[in-house]
Order: structure tokens, then C-alpha cells, then sequence
């Protein structure tokens, strides 16, 4: 759907990746849903929100979905809670001459999305006595994959309404992709024709012998169904199983459904991960699923990633500078180091904040000595960020990535959602 905008060298003599155009994916009307993934605390919910900001303030009409229990969006939003039904999110404009779109979050209430597909695909009195059911109030409430699955109805639902042309979701906070991309099919196939004939059969049984057949085939289950004891299970098994027996084949005909929107044109998957070696080591296993799968990757979000203004100065040269000065020595000795004090002025400018405010009427080498070393300090990092990043690239310098740079705080408001935008557009960290 988009091209990417191809990279120079790396510091390291490898070939930089192309260039994530974030601003031509979301302009793109043929772009109508985007998936963030990723391993946990990454920042996909931040990623999702900010994408959903600058698409809607671009003049596209969006809503974002998370599945994250954070409250987090909702307050960035300056919305006061969020629910199943998406709510319209106010303060969004037009940027750079565009007309101001719409925008619209909701969060995923798992129970409720399984209860609108019971109210939705049955009748009232059936419908009354499945919600009732306590078999089906301990699958619809924590049933491993269930989660997953009713992020995928619901992503189907949005997309059959076509109210928005965007639609930007926030996956699970899920350790693998196997979770968000096989719990539906297994959730599905568990709600098959299969599962009524097992559960139907001590029925057909009878009596003690009943029993033990069932007592096997719920060894099967997870442990929320253990909870499920007594002389009433059986009878809340049938009474659910005979109560939902119509609606069992609709789950996995959906689930398979939005599985196939996901590989369709018009979707687009954006992996989040930090530049850190576990972070990206699940981003490449994402890479690498999502393409078994067929689905199509957009690229590679990397944030937090920390940069420097003045990043001439190498963190060999600003310790050895440091050094001197502590030492009493004569830092400008040969040539080429007479900058070396402005230097560490520019490093205290990017690097240390308003550091100097504090240090007033303390002596200046001692200063510049700390400065010095909290600038070699950050130039670590950002070297080990590098090499990070080199290596999932050496696997994968096919995927276009963005780089975002890292805040000196938390998001809390639209403002630092237009601020994340931002930088997901520009695609490389700031000072870098």
C-alpha cells in the first residue's frame, strides 16, 4: 500500500532500513485498519493513540480500540472513562490545511462483546437464559484466548459498520503473536460442532457413567471451568449447550472471517518495540509470524529511542575531556580538541536539562568534568540502542522502521499524543 523511503549507511557500515512513511499510510484511503502488536510495555497503546490523533487531525475518520486495562488512553483523551461503545473524543483540528476528521476510542469489555453476540444471534428468551447461565458467565469472563477472540469481534463488528475509514487497533498485551493470531481459531474451534457432541454426550449416557465421560472431557479445559463443581455442572453444561447449540458453527465462520480481513488490502500491521535486545528479539519473531501468516507488515515503531545534540562529541573523548579537567590537566593539548569545552556547553544543553541552575558559584571544571561524563553516559546508550537496532536489521532489512524518540515524561494529554505524531512521522529521533 506504501512505499518506503530508503535509508543511508549506520554507523556500523550497514545499510540503514528504509524510512517508515507514517503520514502516507494514514492518508491512504485505502488504508482502513491498522493493528499495533507487540510484546507487553512497549508503548502500543501510546502508538495506537497517537496514530489515531494524527489520522483524524489529518482529516480521516477514526476509532481506536484497545484491549489494554490501562486507563492511560482514556485520560490522554480527556475522555473520563472508557467502555465497549466508542465515544467521540473532543479537541481534534486540522493540521496543515486539512479539515479536521473525527475521532473515537473505546476500550474492549470482553464479557459484554460475548454477550452482544448472544443477544445479537438469538432470541430474547434464549438469550436471557444463556447470560444466566454459570457455565457461560465463567467462559465469557476469563477463558484462556477469549480475550483474543473478542478483540477480533469486535474488529469485526467496527469494519461491518463502516462508520470510520480508519480504524486503529491495540492489541492485547500478549507475550507472542500466537496468542492474538491463534486464540480465535482456537477459540473457535472449541465452540464447534465437536465440543456440543462431547458435552451433549453424558446426556446420551447417563448416570454414573455420564459423569466420569464428562469428568474427561473437562480434564480437557482450562482451570476457570474447574471452579465449576458439584452435582449442578452437568446440568449447567446441557442447559448451555442446548440453549447456544445454533450458535456454536458462527464463532469459528467469524473468527475465520476476520482472520481474512486481517491479511486483506487495506490492513496494515505495525510492530512496537524498544530498542532493547528482549524488545526486538519479540519483534522479530512478530516480523517473521506475521509474514508465515501472509499478513501485511507495515513495519517497525521503535520507541524510545534516545538520541543527543551533540552527538559530535564521542563518549570517549568527553570521558578522557573529563579526566583532564578533574585532574587539573590541559584538555585542548592537540589539535582538533579546542572545541571540546563548547562541546560539553552543547551537551549540557541537549543532555543534562537545567542542570547549571542548581550548580551556581561551584567551580567550572568541576562542572564541565560532570557534564562531561553525564554526556558519555547518554552516548553509551545511544551506541548500544545502535547495535540493538543493527542486529534486528541485519535479519530483517526489508522492514521500514520509525524511529521515536524518546520523552522526559509520560503522555497525559492530547498534546503529548500531537508530540508522539510527530515524531512517528518524522521517523528518526530527535537531535539524531
Amino acid at each position: 500500500m506504501t512505499e518506503a523511503t530508503t535509508g543511508t549507511k549506520t554507523g556500523a557500515g550497514l545499510d540503514a532500513p528504509p524510512r517508515l512513511p507514517v503520514d502516507r499510510l494514514l492518508d491512504d484511503p485505502g488504508t482502513r485498519i491498522i493493528v499495533c502488536c507487540g510484546a507487553g510495555g512497549v508503548g502500543k497503546t501510546t502508538t495506537a493513540a497517537a496514530l489515531g490523533v494524527r489520522a483524524a487531525e489529518r482529516g480521516r475518520k477514526v476509532v481506536v480500540l484497545t484491549i489494554d486495562p490501562a486507563r492511560r488512553l482514556a485520560q490522554s483523551m480527556g475522555i473520563d472513562s472508557l467502555d465497549n461503545t466508542p465515544r467521540r473524543v473532543k479537541g481534534v483540528k486540522g493540521v496543515d490545511g486539512a479539515d479536521g476528521g473525527e475521532l473515537h476510542a473505546m476500550m474492549l469489555d470482553m464479557k459484554r462483546t460475548f454477550d452482544e453476540i448472544v443477544e445479537g444471534h438469538t432470541d430474547a428468551e434464549r438469550a436471557e437464559a444463556i447470560l444466566a447461565n454459570p457455565f457461560y458467565q465463567s467462559l465469557s469472563a476469563g477463558f484462556a484466548g477469549t480475550q483474543e477472540y473478542m478483540a477480533m469481534e469486535k474488529l469485526g463488528q467496527l469494519r461491518a459498520r463502516d462508520d470510520w475509514d480508519l480504524i486503529v487497533v491495540d492489541t492485547p498485551p500478549s507475550r507472542s503473536a500466537l496468542d492474538f493470531l491463534d486464540a480465535p481459531k482456537r477459540l473457535g474451534s472449541f465452540l464447534d460442532g465437536k465440543f456440543i457432541r462431547v458435552l451433549m454426550a453424558p446426556a446420551k449416557v447417563g448416570g454414573r457413567a455420564g459423569m466420569k465421560f464428562l469428568n474427561v472431557g473437562m480434564s480437557l479445559m482450562t482451570g476457570t471451568l474447574s471452579k465449576l463443581m458439584g452435582a449442578s455442572l452437568l446440568k449447567d453444561v446441557q442447559t448451555f449447550v442446548a440453549a447456544m447449540d445454533t450458535m456454536f458453527g458462527g464463532f469459528r465462520t467469524r473468527a475465520d472471517a476476520t482472520f481474512r480481513l486481517l491479511q486483506a488490502p487495506g490492513t496494515a500491521f505495525l510492530v512496537v518495540a524498544a530498542p532493547e535486545p528482549d524488545a526486538l528479539r519479540e519483534a522479530a519473531y512478530f516480523v517473521e509470524r506475521l509474514a508465515a501468516e501472509k499478513m501485511p507488515l507495515a513495519g517497525l515503531v521503535l520507541n524510545r529511542v534516545h538520541g543527543s545534540g551533540a552527538d559530535q562529541l564521542s563518549a570517549e573523548r568527553a570521558l578522557a575531556a573529563a579526566e583532564n579537567l578533574e585532574e587539573g590537566g590541559i584538555v585542548d593539548q592537540e589539535s582538533g580538541n579546542a572545541g571540546l569545552r563548547d562541546s560539553a556547553a552543547e551537551a549540557e544543553t541537549a543532555d543534562a536539562g537545567a542542570a547549571g541552575a542548581d550548580a551556581a558559584g561551584a567551580d567550572v571544571d568541576e562542572i564541565t568534568a560532570g557534564l562531561l561524563r553525564l554526556h558519555a553516559e547518554r552516548m553509551q546508550v545511544i551506541a548500544r540502542e545502535q547495535r540493538t537496532r543493527d542486529r534486528f536489521t541485519s535479519l530483517h532489512p526489508e522492514v521500514a522502521v520509525a524511529e521515536v524518540a524518546a520523552l522526559p515524561g509520560d503522555v497525559h494529554d492530547l498534546a503529548g499524543l500531537r508530540a508522539i505524531g510527530e515524531r512517528l512521522a518524522a521517523g528518526v529521533p530527535a537531535g539524531a
